[in-house]
């Protein structure tokens, strides 16, 4: 492999930890800063039926070019990647902060996930390029301590901004923290003195991006916007299964492809992807949600609600770091994912029990689970994976880790959003005044002129809607504990030139005697 950066020993590592912390920190707002003002923004620009798509568009468009830009710093080097991506992130805030309507508002998120994107996997890569496996669990659990703290800092910093200034003002609040990560990562990261001689899979790409975008749209429209049975619906269904099949074809036989199906015989990358795929769907889903139930229902404000979601951030915090530590310590990993996918299904349980009379207290200990349930399962798997596979194939990894959590948080509030939207509209279909609707411009403040007895009933109905969205993230959590089970431990590395080959050579060949087969592509 030739090193995308210098050798580490000429590395500046602690500037270049504290460049990728500002890009991670960057690209997590960009997902968690819009929950708290989604239900003035569409009170302002649309109706509820328009609410999961401000966060699907960013969470599609940072989906499907992940794995380009896991192939582009391999190609051109991580640091004009990074930056890059970095100015198409600020492009799109900039046009989302301008919006005039909600069609104007998909468009800008659109934009700002095609740099988002890049932001988190070329971030995560060059921590793979300079610091061995052994220690990066630690700084692993760091990072995820900033996604943890972005996940309170956003829909905080959201809420304010929407009561103080306007909903503009949380998607231009990224062009100084933009900035001030481009100067970093200037200062921090060597330009790449020559070009690694690699093909890029456009075919793939297309391909695979037209499999995600159809699923996605699939399950954002069906039940809701257009009949399940409906023509256009089984379009898509069928333009899915054609462009999936197309692409596992297309992989087969590309020179260097953009997802490599061999990575799909590694034990370690199958099945953390397998699990951080069902995590992402149950996190986004909860944290999109949980700002709409405590402002309609408990009547907190945008900001309030922001700063209720600070146990959570705590859980995910303080679990984070811990399983880095557990992990960099001991070299071992298996049971923390065992750990948090269990703890996380008894965080989405309860939280299925929320009612209108939940007090505070109940709320923020169900959130506080949940969040310690989270918090270990991306810096495991993005560990795990890095230490599984070959040094040349660091960056495709990584970008696939992201990949597939992205994939589940994309279906996740999708599929979430459907059942909610639908559940909403059955409890109050009847309930509404006369020339109103369940779907249409539901906000805090349009619920506040209702009479007190269709109040209560819409609160009620609210409620109601929510129960099975978080009973599907449960039985979701659950499906991920039991994967869990299945993976098969690779002792961290210490040194960052090592291989782990030689530790595992027994381990492989017996399980590739049992499998009549290579078990991982190495």
């Amino acid at each position: 492999m030739s090193d995308t950066t210098l050798p580490e020993a000429r590395q500046p590592v602690g500037l270049i930890i504290a460049a990728v912390a500002v890009v991670l920190l960057l690209a997590s707002l960009g997902q968690t800063i819009v929950s708290t003002a989604l239900p003035t923004i569409v009170g302002d620009l649309g109706g509820l039926d328009h609410l999961t798509w401000v966060v699907t568009a960013y969470l599609l468009s940072s989906t499907v070019v992940a794995p380009i830009y896991g192939k582009l710093g391999d190609l051109y080097g991580r640091k004009i990647v990074l930056q890059v991506a970095i100015v198409i992130f600020l492009i799109g805030a900039v046009i989302a902060g301008l919006a005039s309507s909600m069609t104007m508002m998909i468009i800008a998120r659109v934009v700002q996930g095609l740099g988002g994107g890049g932001l988190m996997v070329v971030a995560m890569t060059i921590v793979a390029d300079v610091i061995p496996p052994r220690e990066r669990g630690k700084i692993q659990g760091i990072f995820g301590g900033v996604f943890g703290i972005a996940t309170i800092i956003g829909p905080l910093l959201g809420g304010f901004l929407v009561e103080h200034l306007s909903w503009h003002w949380i998607f231009f609040v990224n062009l100084p923290l933009g900035l001030l990560a481009l100067v970093v990562i200037g200062m921090a990261l060597k330009s790449k003195p020559d070009r690694v001689a690699r093909k890029i899979d456009y075919l793939g790409a297309a391909l695979l991006t037209g499999a995600l975008s159809s699923i996605v749209l699939f399950t954002s429209l069906g039940g809701s916007t257009l009949p399940w049975g409906s023509a256009p619906m089984l379009a898509l269904a069928a333009l899915a299964v054609v462009m999936l099949v197309s692409f596992v074809i297309v992989e087969a036989r590309a020179s260097e492809p953009i997802l490599p199906l061999s990575l799909f015989r590694n034990n370690t990358f199958l099945v953390t992807n397998a699990v951080g795929f069902i995590v992402g769907l149950a996190m986004f889903g909860s944290i999109t949600f949980l700002p709409l139930y405590l402002q309609v229902v408990k009547g907190i404000s945008p900001t309030g609600s922001g700063l209720s979601l600070l146990p959570m951030m705590i859980g995910l915090l303080g679990s984070s770091i811990l399983a880095g530590q557990v992990m960099s310590r001991t070299g071992h990993y298996k049971w923390l994912p065992i750990a948090a996918t269990g703890v996380l299904a008894i965080g989405m349980m309860l939280l299925s029990t929320l009612s209108t009379t939940s007090e505070i207290w109940q709320i923020s200990l169900f959130m506080f689970i949940t969040g310690l349930g989270i918090g270990p399962v991306n810096s495991v798997g993005v560990t795990a994976t890095q230490n599984a596979v070959e040094r040349s194939m660091l960056g495709v990894a990584t970008a696939g880790s992201t990949m597939f959590r992205q994939i589940g948080g994309c279906i996740g509030v999708s599929v979430f959003g459907a059942i909610f939207s639908n559940q909403l509209a059955a409890q109050l279909g009847s309930v509404m005044p006369a020339g109103s609707s369940a779907s249409a411009s539901f906000s805090p403040a349009k619920l506040a002129e209702l009479p007190g007895p269709v109040r209560e009933l819409v609160m009620n109905g609210f409620v109601n809607a929510l129960h099975p969205v978080f009973l599907v993230a449960t039985a979701a959590a659950i499906l991920a504990f039991g994967l869990t089970w299945l993976l098969r431990e690779i002792p961290l590395a210490t040194s960052l030139r090592k291989e782990p080959e030689a530790d595992l050579a027994a381990e492989e060949a017996a399980a590739a005697a049992m499998t009549g087969g290579p078990i991982i592509a190495r």
